[in-house]
């Protein structure tokens, strides 16, 4: 093995500590989730509550269990996930697609309207228009499930289209030139060539775009009139402000901030099980898309 030079040694061994007390920092809070989560009451007034669960219990998570409206968001954020990531990553395809062909007419306008957009936003009255004109549009054709209203009108991240317009501008031109000279059209480019080619760039945008969907709170709970349909986020937001409004009787085994934590546990185990089985596309897609050759 090659021998470090003592300065190489030092910046390890800092760049590893460092990075070690980072990580603890961002699990530490999740830790203490869980562990709020499973204290008792008595224990969680007292602030004896640090690291591991005292006087454990499991009354708050039972709660949570057999609440019917926790299921029901919580069907709601899986719908507005799946669908919404779909659409989402269909469109911004399509639209990267386009705006890394050379021969798009406009070309370079385009994108220069797409990336302005990330130098400067509109602001929140341009984005309540676009859902009230979509939930308008949407109410004239007999649709009033409002989840489908977040789906649709939150079908665009413009950074996202840059990722995978990058992404798509470091495909060979060799390689589209022989895929047409073989006799592929634009759609078999895009589905057979650029698409297979962009996968770690595709696979991240894609967990950009459900992680937003999953943790959409601001919109869900502006536009969506049916209490019913509310995403999960939202409806921990309302339980939060009841539960914290209220007493929980003393006999109970739980303190009422035990419940919420509970709740905020069980809304993030999917983003913990699927995490790890994408995140390697992560480095190599951000590069592949942030970086043009």
């Amino acid at each position: 093995m090659k021998r470090l030079d003592i300065s190489e040694v030092i910046f390890r061994v800092l760049a590893y500590t460092l990075l070690t007390i980072f990580a603890l920092f961002c699990l530490y809070p999740f830790v203490y989730a869980i562990s709020a989560s499973l204290s008792g009451r008595a224990a969680y007034y007292t602030g004896d509550v640090v690291l591991l669960p005292v006087e454990a219990q499991f009354e708050a998570f039972k709660t949570v269990m057999l609440s019917k409206r926790f299921w029901i968001s919580y069907a709601n954020t899986l719908f507005m996930t799946f669908y919404g990531t779909i659409w989402a990553l269909g469109t911004s395809i399509l639209g990267a697609y386009a705006l890394s062909k050379k021969r798009l007419a406009f070309q370079r306008g385009f994108n220069f309207f797409l990336v302005f957009t990330l130098w400067f936003t509109a602001g929140l009255v341009p984005q309540f228009l676009n859902y009230r004109t979509t939930q308008t549009v949407m109410t004239s054709m007999g649709i009033m499930d409002d989840k489908w209203l977040v789906v649709i009108a939150m079908g665009m991240a413009a950074f996202n289209v840059v990722l995978l317009r990058n992404a798509f501008e470091s495909v060979p031109y060799e390689i589209e030139e022989a895929a047409t000279v073989d006799g592929a059209k634009e759609t078999q480019l895009l589905t057979r060539v650029y698409i297979p080619m962009s996968k770690a760039a595709i696979a991240t945008v894609g967990l950009f775009f459900a992680i937003s969907r999953w943790n959409g709170y601001f919109w869900a709970r502006t536009m969506i009139r049916n209490r019913n349909e509310w995403p999960l986020q939202v409806y921990i937001r309302d339980m939060m402000e009841d539960i914290l409004s209220q007493e929980i009787p003393s006999e109970m085994a739980y303190a009422p901030n035990s419940l919420v934590y509970a709740m905020i546990v069980c809304a993030i185990i999917p983003v913990i099980i699927i995490y790890p089985y994408i995140q390697k596309y992560f480095a190599k897609g951000v590069n592949v898309g942030g970086v043009k050759e």
